[in-house]
């Protein structure tokens, strides 16, 4: 901690430096726990340095994505939990660039805060550290923003960035996908990180954050503890599927849910053929449904349903995706299978 830089003036102004370099403090050992081979430096350079081992590409590609966490950070801070929303931040980042085949590498987090409370902002961090952990990929940086008079001194935002690399001639873009190749399911743990807006409106979150509190028999626990539920990583055990089987196209579920994601891994002509049955379905959207009256289509148009990734992958060797995902710990199972024409994505 720099001890000898403090400005009373800017600390009137509502801006504390010292909580700054005090939460630094807090954070560095959650950071120490992502490192892997290629990170240079340590905390509090100017940028993050990082040296990657790109031995076996033959033409590697650079990828990088950016999300935040969205109005799920307001059910954190309405019970006051702040250690997990930093996994969301990772999973939503590098579920993405794993759509790719691409291995993450890197990642930094930005936090925008009324006040910066330097325990509050190192539960945060502690939350990304896991979440790189999970992925496999070193936190090399960040940024902690006090936003005096522009957001209320308990409010923060959450946002983050990835880089990760891929061989070009592995690049996943769905060229080779065909009718009959089978769709499968990878778990959600929930909700994740997507369509908290609606749900903030239908258990009235914002009115009466109590209702957090609430108690339900087929949640087998709050309201709050199943939606503060992290989302998924998926990026290992994917990364393990690409090394041994041929895949064909991956999808994160995220906004938009079912209709708006699978097809992005379909080229057009083609559609996803899915049963509804097939699809296991955690119980709190069906909870989300009943509460709010929300119609079956606008509920797979909003939210993952309880599948947090789908891949694509020959019929003929879909079992044995399945046993190498399983094997990594996720239960995946068939959803459905790639047709032709007709609307993108058919639930039958």
């Amino acid at each position: 901690m720099n001890k000898e830089s403090f400005s009373a003036s800017y600390a009137a102004a509502g801006v504390d430096i010292t909580a700054g370099y005090e939460a630094v403090e807090l954070m560095k050992g959650h950071i120490a726990r992502t490192a892997i081979p290629g990170v240079l430096g340590g905390v509090g350079g100017f940028g993050g340095l990082f040296e990657p081992d790109l031995t076996g590409m033959t033409h590697p590609v650079l990828i990088s994505g950016t999300d935040g966490v969205g109005t799920k950070l307001r059910v954190a801070q309405y019970l006051d939990k702040h250690d997990t929303v930093g996994i969301d931040c990772v999973a939503m980042c590098v579920n993405d660039v794993v759509c790719a085949g691409a291995k993450p590498l890197i990642f930094l987090d930005y936090i925008a805060c009324g006040r910066n409370v330097p325990e509050r902002v190192a539960a945060i961090v502690a939350g990304v550290a896991e979440g790189c952990v999970q992925a496999g990929c070193a936190l090399v940086g960040g940024e902690t923003a006090e936003h005096p008079g522009v957001m209320p001194a308990d409010d923060y935002d959450l946002a983050g960035f990835t880089v990760g690399a891929v061989d070009k001639s592995k690049i996943l873009d769905n060229a080779a996908t065909k009718a009959g190749d089978a769709l499968l399911a990878l778990p959600s743990t929930g909700v994740h990180s997507n369509g908290f807006s609606l749900v903030r409106k239908v258990f009235d979150l914002d009115a009466h954050p109590e209702n957090l509190d609430k108690r339900y028999d087929e949640l087998g626990g709050t309201l709050g503890e199943t939606l503060l539920t992290p989302t998924r990583v998926y990026v290992k055990p994917v990364l393990a599927l690409l090394e041994r089987v041929r895949v064909k196209g991956v999808s994160h579920i995220t906004g938009g849910g079912f209709y708006e994601n699978i097809p992005r891994s379909i080229p057009d002509g083609l559609a996803a053929r899915i049963e509804k049955a097939a699809v296991k379905t955690p119980p709190i959207f069906e909870l989300i449904q009943k509460t709010g009256g929300i119609p079956e289509r606008d509920m797979f148009n909003t939210f993952n349903m309880g599948v947090g990734m789908t891949v694509t992958v020959p019929a003929a060797d879909a079992d044995k995706a399945l046993d190498i995902l399983r094997a990594s710990g996720v239960d995946a199972y068939a959803l459905g299978e790639i047709v032709s024409g007709g609307e993108r994505v058919q639930l039958l």
